[in-house]
């Protein structure tokens, strides 16, 4: 099991490029950030935590773009995984977003992780023209499409949302295609999801019962004739030994905190005194 950082990123935190070699050098398997392209003011859907219009942390208005920030990471370290927790892929255009993803992955050396999230904030998914009721259908959609122009020479997809013939598109990823993660509540519907179209299951903050989760996931994992064991990715407040040797049990493969970004020596002291408790080997530079 493996540990990483989350940084709720925003224009008044600290940049990638001052905060990643800092994850990196305390023994940090990996960086996420969100995404946000926009928050529209008319707020009629509800937060998954607040249950309302209301926001619980502006940043949600003030995120930074995912791909960029984690290009700017990717030119300071040499290790650790970038990815995102989660993104908004049916925001794109999907053969753009598919060249982006591969040009990072390919000037980091193999280092992406696609998290994705179905997109709970209707108003802001309407912006961009995606339907409500079929935004799992497009998700699923600009996955497939991806995977094509990510491994095959001349690529062609036909669907719904993504429609392109025969084409070309190059770097193509080190790692062949990136792994993708699932952000989302722990249900058998979203489970199915994840088994027909996805590697893993990143957790919500919220998550009450991990273990039965978990269980579940693997069994519905096992039913849909998938091999191995999907990638399981934790949310986590602050680390307690009994839980994370639980989680260990379970096959959790990652475990994610957040950090105080508003300074280098509030992020870098938080991060040495977590990979203490962690148990956590710094890098060797």
């Amino acid at each position: 099991m493996e540990f990483g950082i989350v940084q709720f990123t925003s224009d008044r935190g600290l940049k990638p490029q001052v905060l990643a070699p800092l994850i990196e050098e305390a023994g940090f398997a990996s960086y996420f950030v969100p995404e946000h392209g926009h928050i529209p003011t008319k707020r009629e859907a509800a937060h998954p935590g607040t249950g309302g219009a209301e926001l619980p942390d502006d940043r949600y208005l003030r995120t930074l773009d995912p791909w960029t920030t984690l290009a700017a990471a990717a030119a300071v370290t040499e290790r650790i995984r970038l990815a995102t927790a989660v993104a908004l892929p049916v925001q794109s255009d999907p053969i753009t977003l598919a060249k982006t993803l591969a040009t990072l992955d390919h000037i980091s050396g193999g280092r992406v992780t696609l998290g994705v999230g179905f997109g709970w904030n209707l108003d802001e998914m309407a912006d961009h023209k995606v339907p409500p009721k079929r935004r799992r259908t497009m998700l699923r959609e600009y996955l497939e499409a991806a995977r094509a122009l990510w491994t095959q020479e001349e690529a062609e997809y036909h669907g719904e949302f993504v429609d392109f013939g025969p084409s070309w598109a190059w770097p193509k990823p080190p790692q062949g295609t990136l792994p993708v993660l699932v952000g989302a509540g722990g249900t058998e519907k979203n489970f199915k999801w994840i088994a027909r179209s996805a590697d893993g299951w990143i957790t919500t903050p919220g998550e009450a019962d991990i273990e039965g989760s978990v269980n579940l996931l693997k069994s519905v994992w096992a039913d849909a004739g998938r091999e191995g064991d999907p990638q399981i990715v934790v949310l986590d407040f602050r680390p307690d030994p009994e839980k994370l040797e639980q989680w260990r049990r379970l096959g959790v493969t990652q475990v994610l905190y957040g950090l105080p970004d508003d300074s280098v020596e509030r992020a870098s002291g938080y991060l040495q005194k977590l990979a203490g408790k962690l148990g956590l080997a710094p890098a060797v530079v």
